[in-house]
């Protein structure tokens, strides 16, 4: 196997300059669903050579957009110019033999498959009619060298990697593939910081071969340190296109996205701290390799701050039943506990929104009804112990009402819901449940800026309520803007607690990363 800069120099196909007219040409492209335009006449251009942002709210159409790229949604109206020719596509091989590929948020890879074979997935090297595991290896170990991922073994089961490193190889699958045009869609959400320069230098790299890059993100620092122009999106719209990043600025562009100014997407509220809610005690277990002893107040937030790897996530998972501590103590209002599984946390009063919801957070095929109430139906039982769906389908209204959820409807599948909106169903389920410590774990990956503001001022309710609040997140600004404290930890151990008015950037990433 070549690298990628050697394939493209072969083939030729990607060595247009990026001076070229657009090789990328979306033409009034419009995409209906029953009950939903989710794009309306959309129309921009890319050049060959160009990083091109595209910005947008959750549910503006970004996503939409990629799928008919990919062959996976079908146009109602317009079309695709692919090098001055028209095309259509009607499913996602059309697409991949015409050079595109889509690397999605939500990962697509197979999980019992090996790392090797999801890199050539469709590509198999073969020897006499049987698989040649020998090249198979060695191309795989070549392109986990690209990504730097130099410690996964090619034979490892997909499974056994975190969400980085399955995401890292998802990438590396899509640069085994001649492609002319390339979309990332939220691909730093899951990566460490290794691993979030390495895609950086890669989308250079990709760029410098004179490829098409589209690049999906709500992160704004990547859009003015990476692309070269951007399009906005908004409720299904192209709202705007700036050929050049020249003049643009961080207000402008949020502007466009919501269509309504928005001063600080934080929002931080001050709050009296009540008595403690709960109380851990020298907790040890998987993934936390010393004691780690904390307290987290009614009305606080409370922040969990580390490097990917660095035990955050592992340590409330032994909290909240979802992993078996080997040493140590949890108490909530004073009262020792002892969780051998999440239902049992749940009925006490803790509750966790997982990291990853596609897999961890939703049944994916249900209703946002069925998603919301599917841990409280006790509580609205008709005599006799049966389900009343009518009592059901009017909590899910209100909460609905309260946590200003956009969907068609409470019957409506939650997957075609975007992430902001998912993750309020979630919270949904928990408010339903007299959950009395929210436990959320990157509460916004994947989500916009309008979004993450609604997201953080749930949060701050859930505080003035008397709630407890901790946020797990990578993410340096989040924690240090919302929380009221941030514990920060490092391989397996809890280093620091920071108050809020000495959480500089500076102080809490150097006690997170390594000595």
């Amino acid at each position: 196997m070549s690298s990628v800069s050697d394939s493209a120099q072969a083939t030729g196909k990607a060595s247009v300059g990026a001076n070229a007219d657009a090789y990328l040409k979306v033409d009034n492209v419009t995409v209906e669903f029953p009950g939903v335009k989710a794009l309306d006449g959309v129309s921009f251009s890319a050049r060959a050579g160009e990083v091109h942002a595209l910005m947008g709210e959750n549910g503006a159409g970004k996503s939409t957009l990629l799928k008919v790229l990919s062959g996976v949604n079908r146009v109602s109206q317009g079309g695709l110019t692919l090098n001055g020719e028209r095309r259509v596509f009607t499913n996602a091989r059309q697409a991949l033999a015409e050079g595109i590929a889509i690397i999605y948020q939500e990962l697509t890879l197979s999980p019992n498959l090996s790392v090797a074979e999801n890199l050539l997935l469709g590509q198999l090297p073969e020897r006499h009619g049987m698989l040649d595991r020998r090249r198979l290896y060695q191309c795989a170990r070549e392109i986990l060298a690209e990504l730097g991922e130099n410690s996964v073994h090619p034979a490892t089961k997909v499974r056994e990697l975190s969400i980085g490193q399955q995401q890292m190889i998802e990438i590396g699958r899509a640069l085994l593939r001649d492609t002319r045009v390339i979309a990332f869609d939220e691909p730093t959400s899951s990566l460490s910081v290794q691993e979030t320069r390495q895609l950086k230098r890669i989308v250079k790299r990709l760029r410098d071969e004179g490829r098409v890059v589209l690049y999906v993100t709500h992160r704004m620092e990547e859009v003015f340190e990476m692309c070269d122009a951007v399009t906005v999106f908004r409720d299904g719209r192209h709202i705007r296109t700036h050929a050049t990043m020249q003049g643009l600025d961080h207000d402008t562009l949020v502007s466009e996205m919501v269509g309504r100014d928005i001063d600080d997407v934080y929002g931080y509220r001050a709050r009296p701290r009540g008595e403690v809610l709960m109380e851990v005690a020298g907790l040890k277990g998987p993934g936390v390799s010393a004691p780690v002893s904390f307290s987290v107040h009614r009305g606080e937030v409370f922040g969990l701050f580390g490097l990917v790897g660095a035990g955050r996530s592992e340590l409330m998972r032994l909290v909240c039943g979802v992993s078996s501590p080997s040493e140590g103590q949890v108490r909530i209002d004073g009262e020792a506990c002892r969780f051998a599984t999440p239902g049992q946390a749940i009925r006490a009063g803790i509750a966790m929104c997982p990291e990853d919801r596609k897999s961890q957070g939703i049944f994916p095929i249900a209703s946002v009804t069925d998603n919301l109430n599917i841990s409280c139906r006790r509580f609205f039982k008709r005599l006799g112990g049966f389900r009343d769906p009518g009592r059901e389908l009017a909590n899910t209204r209100d909460y609905i009402q309260q946590l200003s959820i956009k969907t068609p409807g409470p019957r409506t599948r939650i997957s075609n819901l975007s992430g902001g909106n998912q993750q309020k169903v979630i919270l949904g389920r928990w408010l339903s449940e007299r959950i009395e410590l929210f436990v959320m774990d990157e509460p916004t990956r994947g989500i916009d800026v309008g979004a993450r503001r609604d997201i953080y001022s749930l949060l701050y309710d859930l505080a003035d309520d008397d709630k407890g609040v901790v946020v797990i997140s990578s993410d340096l600004a989040e924690v240090s803007a919302i929380c009221d404290r941030i514990g920060v930890m490092r391989d397996g151990e809890l280093i620091d607690i920071v108050p809020r008015d000495e959480a500089t950037p500076e102080r809490l990433l150097g006690l997170a990363l390594p000595a």
